[in-house]
């Protein structure tokens, strides 16, 4: 078979994604927040983009809004028309700046202000975390250098739950290592360089886990509950030879067998298992760095006069029309440069994908909302029980859009509701067949099993077999493995474990 380079003529067609759709997909998916920073951005790069402010006069005749152009024609000119040569026609130049240059494009829908609010930046504060913090009561113990040395390496070592990563042999290696580099480099004799001891290391583990929050420095689980105890003054109590002889009885829920090996009561082992219950396994966390999160809804739901009103909650988005300074400007194309008008062009453009985007978002969040509320009316008036199973699918066909247009829609939005502020994902669920024929929302069963648990009576709790038999007299058809499931989600242990004395 003979080889060798060739060239060939193939036509074909290919499907590639307008860069319109680009954007309206990433505006469909920007929550609240996201979406105010992204059009600032927009103000800032594009000049032809202006705000609309609130004392701004909007244009009401409606002869001129008879005769202004569509959207689509006023913007949609091919570059090679707008730089042409100047042995093109210049009427047919004329028409078409024209028509870019339309007075009183208005970028947004007119919308209702439910109530004024303050333009306001929202700013996150940072906290310093938990490593800064310990470096801080460090600073307050007046340790000798050599002693604050290695208390540093000790904080450097502690993981953001409190707990000590590594141990006490790896930790002296680790910074008697970097004492001889050091040395080495000064050309120091190694008989008198002066290496940390383990005495030292311990001494140094003693101040460390006496610090705040009580259990830092912790090795493991027991240690860190041990110190939290010595912190409360509860170590020779029974919570103290609980954890020190009979760690693993404790977490299995064996009350009878650490009370025949204490000398003890079961009811007495119970009520130092709680005590220990209330202490933290993960103290790091409570001084550990962290952002202040805003959860902004980006729609509205109210009840007013027996129907529920849905809106979007964008008051502070900023509203964008195109900059009448920068039009007059533009009208004058005889100072421009071909490469003038390609820009010029192309940030007219760019203004108002944006603003199709703006409104395409809006109008696709309020049709999908729409429908939800519709469906889930009864979730509204009397509770999550009566949550109807929703698929996004269900939600495309019905609204006429595609499942992924849905899926960005819902993804990372809030609504604020009567029932308070809830995700948009919240409304859906798988569901469950019922003896009556109607299906019931999964998240609805998992509210059942939690009230279930909630109201049983702590000595004899319900079995995932009993909460079976109880869901099937109420017409809920579930399998056994399935309450299991929806029990372990909700963070529920299991009958032998929640069971009392």
């Amino acid at each position: 078979m003979k080889t060798g380079m060739s060239q060939s003529v193939r036509m074909g067609q290919e499907m590639k994604i307008n860069p319109r759709l680009y954007q309206a997909m990433d505006m469909l998916t920007m929550p609240l927040l996201d979406l105010q920073q992204h059009l600032k951005q927009e103000l800032e790069v594009n000049p032809f983009l202006d705000l609309v402010e609130e004392d701004d006069e909007e244009p009401d005749d409606a002869e001129s809004e008879e005769e202004a152009p569509s959207n689509n024609d006023a913007f949609d000119v091919p570059l090679d028309t707008v730089a042409s040569s100047p042995d093109s026609d210049p009427r047919q130049q004329e028409t078409e700046w024209e028509e870019i240059l339309q007075d009183g494009f208005d970028v947004s829908a007119p919308r209702e202000d439910r109530d004024e609010r303050e333009w306001v930046e929202p700013v996150t504060v940072t906290r310093g975390g938990l490593e800064d913090d310990l470096r801080a009561q460090v600073a307050l113990l007046g340790l000798s250098p050599r002693q604050t040395v290695l208390a540093d390496e000790f904080i450097g070592d502690i993981n953001d739950d409190g707990y000590l990563a590594c141990g006490l042999d790896e930790i002296l290696r680790g910074i008697n290592e970097e004492i001889r580099h050091s040395a080495d480099a000064t050309g120091r004799d190694e008989e008198v360089v002066p290496y940390f001891t383990m005495a030292e290391a311990e001494e140094m583990l003693a101040i460390i886990q006496g610090l705040e929050p009580p259990g830092v420095g912790a090795r493991d689980l027991r240690d860190c509950l041990l110190l939290q105890l010595r912190e409360v003054g509860d170590e020779a109590a029974l919570p103290r030879l609980i954890l020190t002889e009979f760690f693993d009885e404790l977490i299995a829920h064996r009350w009878a067998e650490i009370a025949k090996r204490t000398s003890t009561t079961a009811l007495e082992v119970q009520e130092a298992a709680d005590r220990i219950a209330k202490l933290n396994p993960k103290p790091g966390f409570a001084k550990s760095a962290s952002l202040d999160s805003y959860v902004m809804p980006d729609l509205v739901v109210e009840k007013v006069d027996g129907q529920y009103l849905v809106s979007l909650n964008d008051t502070n988005v900023p509203r964008l029309r195109l900059s009448r300074s920068y039009q007059d400007i533009a009208r004058d194309r005889k100072k421009f440069t071909p490469e003038n008008r390609e820009f010029i062009v192309s940030k007219l453009n760019a203004a108002q994908w944006l603003i199709q985007a703006i409104e395409q978002r809006r109008h696709t969040m309020l049709k999908v909302m729409h429908f939800i509320v519709d469906r889930q009316r009864e979730f509204f008036e009397k509770g999550v029980q009566y949550l109807k199973p929703l698929t996004l699918r269900e939600v495309a066909d019905v609204i006429g859009m595609h499942e992924s247009t849905v899926s960005r829609v819902t993804s990372d939005k809030y609504v604020q509701t009567p029932r308070g502020v809830l995700p948009l994902k919240f409304f859906f669920s798988s569901g469950l067949a019922t003896t009556g024929g109607e299906d019931v929302s999964a998240r609805g069963i998992k509210d059942k099993i939690g009230k279930l648990v909630q109201d049983e009576t702590p000595k004899d709790p319900l079995t995932d077999q009993a909460i079976v038999e109880i869901l099937e007299r109420e017409g809920i058809q579930i399998a056994r493995r399935t309450v299991a499931k929806y029990r372990d989600q909700l963070g529920v242990l299991s009958a032998r474990m929640r069971k009392r004395v």
